[in-house]
């Protein structure tokens, strides 16, 4: 799990360095496409995918799912990948309000403590970073990472849903197959050729893509819930210092203490949730990216 989360900050990293001239929507893309393959060439995992009872589960999750993920790698393209990261890793704040709403499950008020305390990291993180123009520390950018977390929080719900009846390989294949139709026009649209060291960018964002989510998957079998939202917050801390050590990202102490206060939020929520839903699936902690 600790490997997984840190391919996923790494495939955040890597995203960053194939966006300084190629369009987040054309990372995305291509992320999701390389992510289709193994269902698509492996004969017992496609069987495995085209195996489904609640057709519009699966696309809840995967129209969800895929604009989250446009979202954040367009954040990605256009501001820090510390942050973005950060902003994207709220998911979790948002998939237990969608949960209560749609899944009728009950939430302690105990949650109430540390989302408030998450939200407040984020605007720390946020206004250590503003820029001339923005409102409390948000621009656009940063609101569209905020947006891929709204939209990771209701792609997770309706992955929880679906995987009540449906196997995991539909429930990821449909994340990468509409991911990859929705992620399609701004990404022709914005095309341009890659370079070789963009092409190995790419390459790199993909596999440890495909790393994370088949260890992520793999280490299901034994770690709880609680303990997956935890750890997956690494991802977060990776992708900050990749960028602030080899891309000279800033990081001053009020972001450090921003991403603190966030990352113990969303920890808090996770293990506040985790203990009124003992027998939830640890997938829905788990990053849309």
């Amino acid at each position: 799990m600790v490997a997984s989360a840190m391919l996923f900050g790494g495939m955040a990293f890597a995203a960053k360095l194939a966006s300084t001239r190629l369009s987040g929507a054309e990372v995305a893309m291509i992320r999701f496409a390389t992510g289709a393959l193994p269902a698509l060439l492996v004969p017992r995992w496609r069987k495995s995918a085209l195996t489904f009872q609640r057709l519009d589960l699966l696309l809840y999750r995967g129209i969800f799912g895929g604009l989250a993920v446009l979202c954040y790698f367009i954040a990605i393209e256009h501001i820090n990948v510390g942050v973005a990261t950060l902003l994207n890793y709220t998911a979790p704040l948002f998939s237990g309000l969608f949960s209560m709403y749609f899944l009728r499950e009950q939430i302690s008020p105990k949650v109430l403590l540390p989302t408030p305390i998450a939200l407040a990291g984020v605007f720390l993180v946020v206004h250590a970073h503003a820029r001339p123009g923005d409102v409390l520390g948000f621009g656009r950018w940063e609101l569209v990472g905020l947006l891929s977390a709204v939209l990771s929080g209701a792609a997770v719900t309706a992955m929880r849903a679906a995987r009540r009846g449906e196997n995991s390989w539909a429930v990821y294949t449909s994340f990468c197959l509409l991911g990859t139709l929705l992620t399609a026009p701004l990404a022709i649209a914005t095309w341009k050729t890659p370079t070789a060291d963009e092409w190995m960018a790419l390459a790199a964002t993909s596999l440890f893509a495909i790393g994370a989510q088949l260890l992520l998957t793999f280490s299901l079998r034994w770690v709880d819930a609680m303990t997956v939202g935890v750890i997956s917050q690494l991802a977060v801390v990776v992708a900050m210092v990749l960028g602030a050590t080899l891309l000279d990202e800033r990081i001053t102490m009020l972001a450090i203490a921003g991403a603190a206060l966030t990352i113990g939020g969303v920890v808090g929520v996770v293990y506040v949730t985790s203990w009124t839903r003992r027998t939830a699936s640890a997938d829905e902690v788990a990053p849309e990216a």
